[in-house]
């Protein structure tokens, strides 16, 4: 087993024990069967990644924890990610209860809400339920997943707290501006999920594969390593192993300038996944 990678750690505020740390880089469970996790997972371990992503509605839980037992690393050496899905916002502490047997921990260190399908009207009262969990010391931090600015207002607004992290959609054919200037002024770390944008083409871009061979890397390891270089924290997934520590060798280059005006040009606007202003309501 290798040693953790050289990967920069990032301050969590608000609804967060004073002083926590989450790793820049992540391993995503997004889309990963049971079946495969001890596989991926075990590989991303070896690799020297300590900070993993999972989710209820992943199914794979259950999986995960028995990966991470199995692997023996020290809890407070890795950092554990689950969400409550957005049907379960009614009953909180049930959902949180039954992901921690899953998973089998006594202490999560980042929960969030899956989404907010705000037209259900559920996830204020969600938030609440969480930050208790946050304040009894179940969980270390508590955030979101996928909310708007008006999400994030309302929650300010309604309980006084804003979330430590919103995991969001962005890569470079969708840079959200509008929305990490938000987290920017209000201190929320920004975490992008699907940021290679494969079903978009994003890898096949010429912008992309231009830096690519620039620098001799992968496309892959490009649109990554934009991702560092703005600060965000960032998840990689895959199942292959020859590409998990690929994408996690991110740590010896960098982007010049021209690199990075290229692909800011790059935006459209395009999601891969839903959109959060209708998904669930």
């Amino acid at each position: 087993m290798t040693s953790p990678l050289p990967i920069p750690l990032v301050a969590l505020g608000h609804a967060s024990t004073p002083g926590l740390m989450i790793p820049q880089l992540g391993f995503g469970l997004w889309e990963v069967p049971s079946e495969a996790v001890d596989s991926a997972l075990g590989a991303a371990v070896d690799t020297g990644y300590r900070h993993v992503d999972t989710a209820e509605m992943y199914g794979n839980e259950a999986a995960v924890g028995a990966t991470l037992n199995r692997v023996g690393i020290p809890r407070d050496d890795i950092f554990i990610t689950t969400k409550v899905w957005h049907d379960h916002l009614d009953d909180v502490p049930a959902a949180f209860g039954g992901s921690m047997a899953r998973l089998g921990l006594d202490v999560l260190d980042l929960y969030l809400i899956h989404w907010p399908a705000a037209s259900r009207d559920q996830y204020v009262r969600g938030w609440s339920a969480m930050l208790e969990l946050q304040q009894a010391g179940q969980v270390r931090s508590v955030g979101v997943c996928n909310f708007q600015v008006p999400h994030l207002e309302r929650l300010r607004d309604e309980t006084g707290v804003l979330p430590s992290v919103n995991q969001i959609e962005l890569s470079p054919y969708l840079q959200q501006h509008e929305l990490r200037a938000f987290h920017a002024e209000h201190g929320i770390v920004t975490e992008a999920w699907s940021p290679l944008a494969v079903r978009a083409g994003l890898l096949d871009d010429p912008v992309i594969a231009g830096a690519a061979a620039k620098h001799s890397v992968t496309p892959a390891q490009v649109a990554l390593r934009w991702q560092i270089q703005l600060g965000n924290v960032v998840l990689t997934r895959s199942v292959k192993r020859p590409r998990i520590p690929q994408n996690a060798d991110l740590f010896d280059f960098d982007l010049d300038a021209e690199d990075t005006a290229s692909i800011a040009g790059l935006d459209r606007g395009l999601r891969t996944g839903p959109d959060p202003d209708v998904f669930g309501n």
